[in-house]
């Protein structure tokens, strides 16, 4: 029994291999690295503009809220 366990060590291993070996030699999937790279850097140029540029409006609401002296409001 001890002798079957040790030939199926090997098996298991070759089995695994083959198993591996087809999915490392898969078809890529249609995302490709220029569809990546071009994410990348629309990501990148985002990231790089000022906060709320290109929004298109005014954060009015936070502003109206301050007080003069920029202290914050008293709690109603």
């Amino acid at each position: 029994m001890a002798a079957l366990a040790w030939l199926l060590i090997p098996f298991v291993a070759a089995v695994g291999a083959a198993v591996w070996s087809v999915w490392a030699s898969r078809k890529p999937s249609g995302f490709g690295d220029a569809d990546g790279v071009a994410g990348y850097e629309a990501f990148r140029a985002a990231m790089e503009r000022p906060h709320g540029h290109g929004t298109g409006r005014e954060d009015s609401a936070a502003v109206s809220r301050a007080a003069p002296d920029g202290r914050a409001p008293a709690a109603d």
